[in-house]
């Protein structure tokens, strides 16, 4: 039987060791190397190749999503699995159209993740059951998320800033220009229809980016 390496990327030390030892129970399944930030979840990946990365969205500089970005368009066969407590249906949306293979959700059960493992090992798609049924629901009920028209570096650069980040920390985190972060602002806000940071606030809580 051969082995399933993974990488797993999430900033909490606790949350990295519990699924170590959750994934190491499973014989054909190895961990091969953790990062905590996602520009070392980038940086690792090149390094070890692996089958899968098991990655949080929520970390300190470069976020899952845009290094699940990145390294899908450099790396195109990779296989990623995002592992975070954002049950919104924009997270997973944004995270499949990035080309991510899984989504499941940290309140779920434990054999959610294994069985995202296996199925994504496969080449196939695995979404948490409340997950898929939100997306499924959506689909079934006409789209009218506005956020679904936004890119995944613009749907970033959205949840930050309605986090209450200012243009040069968003700058920082993502290694761009603070213009550039301009740029887009002015262009996230054409498309959403919202004409100041309140509005933004608002859209984003309703759409469970963010907690009221």
């Amino acid at each position: 039987m051969s082995t399933t390496r993974i990488i797993l990327a999430d900033d909490h030390a606790v949350v990295r060791s519990g699924l170590r030892r959750l994934l190491e129970l499973n014989k054909g399944l190895e961990v091969v190397a953790e990062a905590e930030s996602g520009e070392q979840a980038y940086q690792l990946f090149g390094e070890f190749l692996p089958d899968i990365v098991v990655m949080d969205l929520s970390m300190p500089g470069m976020g899952g999503l845009e290094a699940a970005k990145r390294i899908l368009q450099r790396y195109t066969t990779a296989k990623i699995i995002i592992f975070s407590m954002h049950e919104a249906v924009s997270f997973a949306s944004q995270a499949l159209k990035a080309g991510v293979r899984g989504y499941v959700t940290k309140t779920g059960v434990a054999e959610d993740l294994l069985a995202a493992i296996t199925e994504v090992a496969r080449g196939k798609t695995f979404l948490s059951a409340e997950i898929a049924q939100k997306v499924a629901l959506q689909t079934l009920m006409g789209d009218d998320d506005p956020l679904h028209q936004l890119s995944s570096r613009e749907f970033e650069i959205f949840r930050l800033l309605a986090e209450g980040r200012k243009v040069e920390e968003v700058a920082e985190m993502l290694k761009i220009s603070q213009k550039t972060v301009a740029n887009y602002y002015t262009m996230i806000k054409q498309k959403l229809g919202v004409s100041s940071p309140i509005e933004m606030v608002r859209l984003a809580i309703r759409h469970g980016l963010i907690d009221s």
